[in-house]
């Protein structure tokens, strides 16, 4: 029970043990202590202020980098509606070549044709004057007196070009 009613000593000693150790830390630790709080609070401001500044610098290169992407894309589509319109362009340039070159190739092929068709022409007559002239040759040698008989001969050689 001594224990937990101190006695008046005690109470003395252990103040001017406090007081002792009191003054002790006041003159060497306090400050020191004091101090490294102080150095810590600046440290911990100039990292926040290192750390707002350097979200600020993030923010803006974020928005730089947003605006380099607009123009980017910005410059895609540009590049790609080029490219749309070449491709047509090229497209159109080679369906007008192609339809020149079929109109070349048709007005080729109906002059080819209406050479043939005149040729074939020109041979149909010779063959036909080729024939008249044979009728005719051979009515002339075959001088007859009978009229009846020189067209019934006439109608007979008729008859016999139109078998050949």
């Amino acid at each position: 029970m001594d224990l937990l009613l101190p006695n008046l000593g005690l109470i003395i000693w252990t103040l001017v043990a406090f007081l002792i150790v009191f003054l002790i830390l006041k003159k060497y630790a306090w400050k020191p202590i004091l101090k490294s709080l102080d150095e810590r609070e600046q440290s911990i401001a100039g990292s926040l202020a290192t750390a707002e500044r350097v979200k600020a610098e993030m923010a803006q290169l974020k928005n730089e980098n947003e605006a380099l992407l607009a123009k980017a894309r910005e410059e895609r589509a540009l590049l790609l509606k080029e490219a749309r319109d070449i491709k047509d362009k090229i497209i159109s340039e080679a369906k007008e070549q192609a339809k020149l070159e079929a109109g070349k190739i048709i007005t080729d092929a109906q002059a080819a044709i209406e050479q043939q068709k005149m040729a074939a022409i020109t041979e149909v007559k010779n063959q036909v004057g080729n024939l008249v002239i044979e009728v005719s040759e051979k009515i002339l040698r075959r001088e007859l007196s009978n009229k009846a008989e020189q067209e019934n001969y006439i109608k007979a050689l008729a008859n016999e070009i139109k078998l050949n």
